[in-house]
């Protein structure tokens, strides 16, 4: 057994020992002059040809088929409203299936009323995607992206994340720099969180291996500790902890719902225990309701609530806690 522990800790420190230090380099990033608009169509609002000198943007790339892009359209719109004099806001569809036409797009579009309510176009099939998402290391949306009066990218991100830097953007109060610094530690930590996920999926499974996954995250915390609450470690952990020891499953969970940070993972929580195949003990179903809970009061906006409240419910109902202490 020894053995077999020794040669499994050089395995992690060889993995550390290749890990790369820092995240494939993009294209652009924040501080840089925006790629150009390359559009294919204007469906609403005053087409815009480039970015004028003292004006901001806020560059919103969305699909018909992206729900979080539908649920963020009336945030969107109540801040293109409330800054109207200052910020122009452009929807650009981009990711459609091949056999979404302009039309449907258009009647969408039209159907979303006064919840759509700034410019809409939709992209160049290659261009916008390649030009935007992919050269700035960006994957999925609903994302935004805030270009200032130099024309240059001062933020991006997901969209309900602009109420609070738009202000400061706006007022000139917004540190671009700190704001670069900030996403290339969010980007490499991101790239690691994935990478080491794909060497952790080699002691998954059922049975799989347990302690092999700790040991393993174990040491990459030691490497990196700011990987400790991305989404990969701590579903890893947390998993691996439901196979082993509940109890202390239970307190690491107790512990991320305590942490502070930005969109903690908290979905690694339920997901895991309502996909477990056995029977756990009342307190870990206690611990998913509560992180159903934390989830619900910090993304509130951009979920769907019924089913949310519903899978809280079973876990406080498998936990055997009386359906009137629901919060």
């Amino acid at each position: 057994m020894r053995s077999k522990f020794q040669l499994l800790l050089l395995f992690c420190l060889m993995a550390l020992a290749t890990w790369a230090q820092e995240s494939p380099s993009s294209s652009f990033n924040i501080g840089d002059t925006a790629p150009p608009l390359r559009l294919h169509a204007w469906l609403k609002g005053k087409p815009v040809r480039y970015f004028r000198k003292g004006r901001l943007y806020v560059v919103e790339f969305w699909a018909t088929w992206c729900h979080p892009c539908k649920v963020a359209m009336p945030h969107l719109s109540a801040l293109a409203r409330d800054y109207k004099s200052k910020v122009t806001f452009i929807g650009v569809d981009i990711y459609e299936k091949k056999t979404t036409h302009l039309e449907k797009i258009k009647s969408f579009v039209d159907s979303m009323g006064a919840l759509m309510d700034y410019a809409v176009a939709v992209g160049d099939s290659d261009f916008m995607p390649a030009a935007w998402l992919d050269a700035s290391g960006e994957k999925g949306i609903p994302k935004s992206f805030l270009i200032n009066g130099e024309g240059r990218v001062a933020w991006i991100g997901h969209p309900r994340d602009l109420a609070e830097v738009l202000p400061r953007i706006v007022s000139n109060t917004w540190d671009v720099k700190a704001a670069l610094e900030k996403r290339i530690l969010e980007k490499h930590l991101e790239y690691l969180d994935e990478d080491e996920s794909y060497e952790l999926a080699r002691f998954r499974g059922d049975p799989g291996k347990p302690d092999s996954v700790l040991v393993l995250v174990h040491e990459l915390l030691r490497k990196e500790p700011g990987l400790k609450y991305m989404p990969a470690m701590v579903a890893n952990t947390f998993s691996a902890l439901l196979k082993t020891n509940p109890h202390e499953a239970y307190l690491y969970g107790k512990e991320l719902l305590a942490a502070t940070g930005e969109h903690l993972p908290y979905d690694m929580i339920y997901k895991n225990v309502e996909g477990f195949p056995t029977r756990l003990p009342a307190e870990i179903y206690q611990l998913a309701a509560e992180a159903f809970q934390a989830e619900i009061r910090v993304d509130s906006e951009y979920l769907y609530l019924p089913d949310m409240y519903h899978r809280m419910a079973e876990m406080y109902r498998r936990a055997g806690t009386p359906r009137s202490t629901l919060q």
